[in-house]
């Protein structure tokens, strides 16, 4: 028994980034557990999904059938089932996600299997399983070990690992078509509410100029937004301003808000609570600017400038437009 298994996410047609991520951590794992990385793909046409997936596992498990377009626990759970029971993975990982909430502790319940979920942090040794999770609102680490076991369950945060890169891994994969599925009891797709549509999805940036309380008001805003412009990025803000209607909710970095991993993070009038720091710390690169040397947001900075945001924030820009 050992290896890892990654069961992948899709919704719409789409596969997840989480998926990947979830993939990113399995590859890290998997020379300490012995084995490899199988992704299971469920979906009414995997071979479509699958081309983001190659390359980021050893082993790609397709399993076809028209009514896994959308995702369902008890069409999944069977499936999955017979999957681990012919495999017998030493871990199971997929996304923290609203699917994952549902599915984690179905298929570890199904089948008598330990569970953790919202797992920040892995490591494997001594054939046990340890973890870290983000509590009192990322407050605290939470540093657990778990007890050995023949297989595990874990649900991972979404933005604390690295996807791989294309080409991390060979990958052979087999396809499954399922001429029939488990009978549904409870359960039916019926649609996809969409939710509000955000202006724009920070987590999916690679630079972004984040403003906090210090910003003074909303008709400081345009000063960051200039500056993010020239810097090819993307405005975000901490809570306070998002809460004040300076800048939408979809901007909001923080436990409250999103988890981003941009490869620089710069910090504007930020003091850093750690409600704020949960939702970015893993950013490649974090540059500060405040006028307060005592502001938490120097403790994970890697630079940090003690000054007033409005005599930096003009010279900048004016640098970066140049």
């Amino acid at each position: 028994m050992s290896g890892v298994l990654v069961i992948a996410e899709h919704r719409q047609g789409a596969l997840r980034e989480a998926t990947l991520e979830c993939l990113g951590a399995a590859l890290s794992l998997a020379p300490s557990l012995g084995g490899q990385v199988t992704a299971a793909l469920l979906a009414d046409d995997p071979q479509s999904l699958a081309g983001e997936l190659q390359g980021r596992a050893h082993g790609l498990k397709l399993y076809a059938h028209p009514e896994l377009a959308a995702y369902n626990p008890e069409l999944y759970l069977p499936v999955l089932a017979d999957i681990i029971a012919a495999s017998q993975p030493s871990l199971i990982l997929m996304p923290h996600s609203s699917q994952g909430m549902d599915l984690a502790p179905a298929l570890a319940g199904r089948l008598g299997l330990p569970l953790v979920t919202d797992c920040a942090g892995l490591s494997w040794s001594d054939g046990a399983l340890s973890v870290q999770r983000n509590v009192y609102g990322g407050k605290a680490v939470l540093d657990l070990a778990l007890k050995p076991a023949a297989t595990v369950v874990a649900t991972l945060q979404a933005g604390a690992f690295q996807a791989p890169p294309a080409g991390a891994a060979p990958t052979a994969s087999d396809r499954t078509a399922l001429t029939e599925l488990a009978p549904r009891h409870a359960r039916r797709f019926l649609e996809y509410l969409a939710g509000v549509v955000e202006d724009v999805d920070i987590a999916e940036a690679d630079i972004l100029v984040s403003v906090g309380r210090g910003i003074g008001g909303p008709d400081n805003v345009p000063q960051a937004q200039a500056l993010a412009e020239a810097l090819g990025a993307t405005l975000s803000c901490s809570r306070p301003v998002a809460d004040a209607g300076w800048l939408p909710k979809s901007r909001q970095v923080g436990t409250s808000g999103k988890t981003v991993r941009p490869k620089i993070y710069l910090a504007l009038g930020i003091s850093g609570a750690f409600q704020h720091q949960a939702g970015m710390n893993n950013s490649g690169t974090i540059i500060a600017v405040n006028s307060d040397p005592r502001a938490p947001i120097f403790q994970v900075a890697h630079y940090g400038i003690v000054a007033d945001m409005f005599e930096v924030l003009p010279k900048l820009t004016e640098l970066f437009k140049g």
